[in-house]
């Protein structure tokens, strides 16, 4: 095999609780990870010597700084393959909550392994990943999983029932260094919709769609509404035109709305178009 192709999926937080803030600075997090429709490509070609990275779809580094180059030159220096040319086709906005880097890290670790035949298990693509980011180890086994830790302890749990989602990001980026600090400091950090993780993974087990929309929600919402006021604004506006539940993505500044069907979907994204041209309809897989 001298090249293959690999989808990276984006995930969502259908649950996200702050546990509590670390030694070394980061946060406990308990959080129900989800995969979700909307991909990136990654074509890797063998190459006789060196890493070679290009980009489609987004400004994005080639080198050192960008994640896939990271988890090539990580299996390279553990596992001795010569070299390899990685063409990255972005369609996951950047910066937006959904894992985009993340995942493309994790196709990167699960490309190379198939197309050098390294021979490693997932667990073990698995626990490299967790060296390049808390989400890579759930982007390399995809699905719906719970995530503890930082995010990197994980406990596959039975798929979601199909949900429709509307995606929306605003131009600008959020920092998640700053939302967790203003997460150590902030008075206002009671959730008025706090998440319910219990009754989502009884939800999962039981096929309950109702009940599992019911369960979402993100500890960090009230936060980075609170900086950002704009993702408020998104979440109403969500609302207001059909969708069933507003959650954010991640630390943000996505937001993602839960549709009652396929057609609903469309229609609420055509509203929110106009004023947020990043705005993707997709499914949970």
């Amino acid at each position: 095999m001298d090249a293959l192709k690999v989808r990276a999926y984006g995930k969502i937080n259908l649950t996200l609780n702050v546990v509590g803030r670390r030694a070394d600075g980061f946060h406990n997090i308990s959080t129900i990870f989800q995969s979700i429709a909307l991909q990136d490509t990654l074509i890797l070609r063998r190459r006789s010597g060196g890493i070679k990275i290009e980009v489609k779809g987004a400004t994005l580094p080639d080198g050192p700084g960008n994640l896939v180059y990271q988890a090539a030159i990580l299996l390279q220096q553990r596992y001795g393959f010569p070299g390899v040319h990685i063409s990255l086709i972005k369609r996951i906005p950047v910066a937006a909550g959904l894992g985009g880097g993340s995942s493309d890290a994790a196709a990167t670790l699960v490309g190379l392994n198939y197309l050098y035949d390294l021979g490693l298990t997932p667990l073990q693509l698995a626990r490299e990943g967790a060296e390049l980011g808390s989400d890579v180890p759930f982007c390399v086994l995809g699905g719906t999983a719970l995530g503890r830790g930082r995010g990197e302890e994980l406990c596959l749990l039975p798929p979601s029932p199909g949900l429709w989602l509307v995606l929306v990001k605003p131009s600008f980026g959020v920092s998640t260094a700053a939302v967790y600090q203003r997460w150590d400091t902030a008075p206002y950090r009671q959730n008025p919709e706090p998440p319910d993780e219990g009754k989502a993974v009884a939800a999962l087990k039981a096929g309950d769609r109702e009940q599992l929309i019911e369960a979402l929600g993100n500890d960090l919402e009230i936060v980075t509404c609170h900086l950002y006021p704009e993702v408020r604004d998104i979440k109403i506006k969500l609302l207001s035109a059909g969708a069933k539940r507003a959650v954010l993505c991640g630390s943000g500044p996505t937001v993602f709305g839960v549709a009652p069907d396929r057609e609903k979907a469309f229609t609420i994204a055509a509203r929110l178009q106009q004023d947020y041209p990043e705005t993707i309809v997709t499914s949970t897989l």
